[in-house]
């Protein structure tokens, strides 16, 4: 027996609504990647969830930007605002400019300069005008270095001066102080002979009277 056909209608499970989307999403896109390769098409297709997700895929060597300004060429169709198509042209705008850039930088470092004389005129008046500015900020940072070494000097000699100075203070205490101790201890040793008892050996007047007795 075949299986029954399936009713087509929303799945009112959240779980069984999900499962069913993974698995036909992942269907889907298979489908679409083996027509691109087996009929050599090219193939976007996009598909937005319930809950806002949006999952994309297109077929090999090609972008979705590609295939939809194809299908505005030829469905002539607008897939977007004026605005948005203004906001195109100046992103494209940018990126020429953002070109030339490159390529004018490219000539700036003697890179690619096939150019004929008048080309290179405006390129050497650049170059002679960065050079000049170049100069102008060596001699402006060389200058700043020279002022904040001389302020170091000038520090560094003040810091030697009172250093010096703060060493004389203390060797004039120093000196005071040992003559003050000098003077100290000539005075105590006065005050010792002045009052030291005086020593004297008492002489018998007759030597002899101890033999007598």
């Amino acid at each position: 027996m075949g299986r029954g056909k399936i009713e087509i209608k929303k799945i009112e499970n959240t779980s069984n609504r999900a499962v069913t989307y993974a698995k036909r999403k992942a269907g889907i896109f298979k489908k679409a990647k083996e027509i691109a390769i087996l009929c050599d098409v090219k193939v976007s297709l996009i598909i937005v969830s319930g809950s806002g997700k949006m999952d994309a895929m297109c077929s090999p060597d090609n972008s979705l930007s590609t295939i939809c300004e194809e299908y505005h060429k030829h469905s002539k169709e607008k897939l977007w605002p004026a605005k948005h198509e203004n906001l195109h042209n100046e992103i494209e705008m940018v990126k020429k400019e953002n070109e030339n850039m490159v390529i004018e930088l490219r000539h700036l470092n003697g890179q690619d300069i096939n150019l004929n004389h008048y080309e290179l005129i405006p390129i050497e008046e650049a170059l002679e005008n960065g050079l000049i500015s170049v100069r102008a900020r060596k001699s402006e940072l060389v200058n700043i270095l020279r002022q904040n070494l001389e302020a170091k000097e000038e520090e560094h000699k003040r810091l030697i001066c009172e250093l010096h100075q703060k060493m004389e203070v203390v060797g004039d205490h120093g000196y005071h102080n040992h003559h003050h101790h000098h003077d100290q201890r000539l005075n105590l040793r006065d005050y010792n002979n002045a009052h030291m008892p005086l020593a004297f050996r008492v002489q018998p007047m007759q030597p002899n009277l101890q033999e007598r007795i």
